[in-house]
C-alpha cells in the first residue's frame, strides 16, 4: 500500500507539492554547502 492509497486526492497532490518544494530546498542547501566549502578553500589559500 502506497501513501497515497489512503489519501484524498487533494492531500496526495499537497504532498507531492512538498516533496516538489523540499527537494529544490535540498539542492539549494547543497549549492550553499559547497560554495561555503570553496569559499573556505580559497580564504586557506589553496587557489
Amino acid at each position: 500500500m502506497t501513501y497515497e492509497q489512503g489519501m484524498k486526492a487533494d492531500d496526495a497532490k499537497r504532498l507531492k507539492e512538498l516533496e516538489k518544494e523540499n527537494q529544490r530546498l535540498k539542492k539549494i542547501v547543497a549549492d550553499q554547502a559547497l560554495d561555503i566549502d570553496m569559499l573556505k578553500e580559497v580564504a586557506e589559500g589553496k587557489y
